[in-house]
């Protein structure tokens, strides 16, 4: 579900009129890759064989760039960038870039425990200056968790109510901003209140990055179109 939203995320931010308009796109959907989180934690199989397989398939095909709509994978990224002959675009990176720049601004970040335990978000974010907390562990991330669980298991409403609650406790906390660091989240967003915080879906942003990547090359015009 989160592969398909990045993917019409690239269409909608696409400037097109026409099929001929749009960008070329290879997807890789790989489902039966180990558990990232639970890697991360201890707790699974090591994913990092698979990711790599999914590179070279993608080296073979011969992309141009490669995005990653899976948080969590990146706490693997520097070995997966070794191995790609492609740039590949960091979802932390994109998604702080969004991050409103302001001395009111506390980001509060909702993702995987993996994800957080690997700590991208956080270097991300501190390399920016910007201040920021994480959801309590006995608390608050395990509505988080039981969201991106939920989205998984295709209940959203369900999904939407926990992630709401977990946003009434982050605003509670002094959250200005939210980064929704698991793609599965900003799709329960639409079923939540988010007690008016700024949203940084890291799944739009990393549309907007590979559109914007693409762009400026002119995939979206080739040479033989017409």
């Amino acid at each position: 579900m989160a592969t398909v939203d990045f993917m019409e995320k690239l269409v909608r931010l696409t400037p097109a009129t026409r099929d001929q308009d749009h960008i070329p796109l290879l997807v890789a959907s790989l489902p039966h890759t180990h558990d990232r989180s639970s890697a991360i934690l201890g707790r699974g199989r090591d994913p990092l064989p698979q990711l790599l397989q999914g590179i070279d398939l993608l080296n073979h095909a011969g992309v141009g760039v490669i995005a990653i709509p899976c948080n969590s994978s990146h706490h693997w990224f520097a070995q997966l960038r070794e191995r790609s002959q492609a740039p590949l675009l960091h979802i932390a990176e994109a998604s702080v870039a969004a991050v409103p720049r302001s001395h009111a601004t506390r980001v509060a970040i909702f993702a995987t425990r993996g994800a957080l335990l690997s700590g991208f978000y956080q270097r991300s974010l501190q390399e920016q200056g910007l201040d920021y907390f994480l959801p309590d562990p006995d608390g608050a991330q395990n509505e988080v968790d039981v969201c991106i669980r939920e989205v998984k298991a295709g209940r959203f409403n369900v999904a939407g109510s926990s992630l709401e609650r977990a946003c009434v406790a982050a605003a509670a906390a002094g959250a200005t901003a939210l980064i929704m660091g698991c793609t599965e989240i900003p799709i329960a967003s639409r079923h939540a209140d988010t007690a008016g915080l700024t949203l940084i879906d890291s799944s739009l942003e990393l549309a907007r990055a590979s559109v914007g990547y693409a762009l400026e090359r002119g995939w979206n015009r080739p040479g033989w179109d017409s």
